[in-house]
């Protein structure tokens, strides 16, 4: 486990000393990424000036979800996002046979190669406007309820990861699997909308077969005490134990299918 950390942190400061090379990409990513979220922010804005509330959300219990969305959304960029997405490229050009080949896990390999790094100021902003709204909401959460809600947000990276890395998999069959990459990353979006909205079949999908839904619900839930927390909490750790086995299954027999660039 230590030379797992030792090799997490080279990783780190690689990936820190690539950003400070390309100064001008990193803050023009870091604006496309503010401008994207202060988007988002507007349009709630825009949207409660006609309705109250959405279900049982308040405006800015709203406004809180998408901050807890930022914050998740930001983290799985920081350290999986290109990572993962990458996975096809190299089973497409064979240079995954260089990660297969270190005296480490192959998972662990091809998950934390680089870091995006402009995703820690998004994420900061994320966590400001969590805070500005427990302040509009008058809310004074206790440490206990900040520790879950941590977990929770860990809970809801883990899935992120799970389903997106079972995805990339499928480049071992179909080699281009972008395509469903970024379908997923779309989809992924479903996660800043509060779950009232979903009914149906709609709901159940994205609830319990891809638990999309409840990656930032549950956490946001946690801090204002909207609605039972207790069995949500529930469903999102169930959630993310079962597509985090399932995927790592998948990717173990899916790397059997791999067959080497010298092949």
């Amino acid at each position: 486990m230590r030379r797992y950390w030792q090799i997490f942190w080279i990783m780190l400061r690689n990936s820190l000393i690539r950003e400070m090379n390309f100064k001008a990409n990193f803050l023009l990513w870091l604006a496309v990424e503010f401008l994207w979220f202060a988007g988002q922010i507007l349009f709630i804005e825009a949207l409660f000036q006609y309705v109250d509330k959405i279900g049982d959300w308040t405006k800015w219990q709203v406004v809180l979800l998408v901050g807890t969305h930022q914050i998740i959304g930001q983290i799985f960029q920081l350290f999986f996002y290109a990572n993962v997405a990458n996975l096809p490229e190299l089973v497409r050009t064979g240079r995954l046979d260089f990660l297969l080949l270190q005296p480490i896990d192959s998972q662990f390999a091809v998950s934390v190669r680089q870091f995006g790094l402009d995703s820690l100021v998004n994420m900061t902003a994320g966590i400001a406007i969590v805070g500005y709204s427990l302040f509009r909401l008058g809310i004074q959460p206790s440490v206990a309820q900040v520790a879950v809600y941590i977990v929770a947000c860990g809970l809801g990276v883990a899935i992120h990861y799970a389903i997106f890395l079972a995805l990339a998999s499928a480049s071992f069959w179909i080699v281009r699997a972008q395509g469903m990459l970024r379908g997923y990353y779309s989809l992924s979006e479903l996660a800043r909308y509060p779950d009232v909205v979903f009914r149906g079949i709609f709901r159940f999908t994205f609830s319990w077969l891809i638990p999309i839904i409840i990656v930032a619900n549950t956490p946001a839930r946690v801090l204002f005490g909207l609605g039972e927390t207790g069995w949500r909490l529930v469903h999102l750790a169930l959630a993310a134990t079962l597509v985090v086995v399932l995927s790592r299954i998948f990717w173990l027999w899916a790397l059997r299918r791999y067959s080497s660039a010298s092949s």
